[in-house]
């Protein structure tokens, strides 16, 4: 597979974001085996950027280990500084669950409820509301009426 070419100002922006990375994937003394290769691919579908460290002291092997990587794994070459490699892939698109008929789940709401004088402190309560309810302005919970098919009026002005 062909690795990804970018821009220097995409590689410069993919740089400043990977500053802060800790390296997620070691190449060690016996170098790039298949075992390392499938890690590394796991990692990028996983998070996209990563630091690859390589524990040897040839540069020509680091630089060979690095095009190696990016051509087998369809990566992009972001920066090699020392014994560091920086790889990047688009993170891949993950297939959604499709659930028919499904409403949603209940979730937690904070309400809060500020004193009226303004000096008090405010009153905060945690309300689990369900799929079918909602918070009103005022801050009490509302569950949803069922809605007839045909109540607009110029629906019924049509019929």
């Amino acid at each position: 597979m062909p690795q990804i070419i970018l821009t220097p100002a995409q590689r410069k922006d993919k740089r400043a974001d990977a500053h802060h990375l800790d390296p997620v994937v070691m190449i060690g003394g016996d170098g790039l085996t298949p075992a390392v290769v499938k890690e590394t691919d796991a990692a990028l579908n996983s998070h996209g950027l990563i630091k690859v460290r390589v524990l040897g002291d040839d540069r020509e092997a680091r630089e060979a280990m690095f095009a190696q990587l990016c051509d087998e794994l369809n990566a992009a070459p972001i920066q090699h500084i020392g014994k560091l490699l920086v790889l990047w892939r688009p993170l891949p698109e993950k297939p959604k669950a499709e659930r028919e008929h499904a409403m949603p789940g209940p979730r937690v709401v904070k309400i809060v409820k500020f004193s009226k004088s303004g000096n008090g402190r405010p009153q905060i309560n945690k309300v689990k509301v369900m799929g079918n309810e909602r918070v009103t302005q005022g801050g009490e919970i509302k569950r949803v009426k069922k809605r007839a098919v045909n109540t607009s009026v110029k629906k019924r002005a049509a019929e």
